[in-house]
């Protein structure tokens, strides 16, 4: 983890689906891939196969919960890092379509953690 460069960080942020990821993330303690994809608005393997590459990538942990898989940033990110990925935030959230994901999760049914994802 102590081996991240900037330039695996950045090129790993310069997808955009993979970025909404990450700052959905920052946003949440934890989602749920069916969170993400819904908010979102992507098909399933498309996120999971952007969560695999973050998670390759060690910027995302994620544990399995039942048949459901959650992720979170990587609580063992470098300091640097988490703090590029909170300035982004903190540029992003007002841009589409960054500012929307987090109203569309916001506004999302049935959510995990009460009986999550239907």
């Amino acid at each position: 983890m102590n081996d991240m460069s900037p330039e695996s960080l950045f090129s790993t942020l310069a997808n955009t689906t993979r970025l909404r990821c990450l700052l959905l993330l920052l946003a949440n303690d934890e989602l749920c891939v069916c969170e993400i994809t819904y908010a979102l608005g992507a098909s399933q393997p498309v996120i999971s196969r952007q969560l695999a590459i973050l998670r390759e990538a060690d910027l995302v942990t994620d544990r399995r919960e039942g048949r459901w898989i959650h992720y979170r940033i990587n609580p063992q990110l470098p300091n640097w890092a988490h703090q590029a990925l909170k300035a982004a935030e903190a540029g992003a959230i007002v841009h589409e379509p960054y500012s929307s994901d987090l109203a569309v999760l916001k506004d999302m049914p049935n959510r995990p953690g009460a009986n999550r994802c239907a």
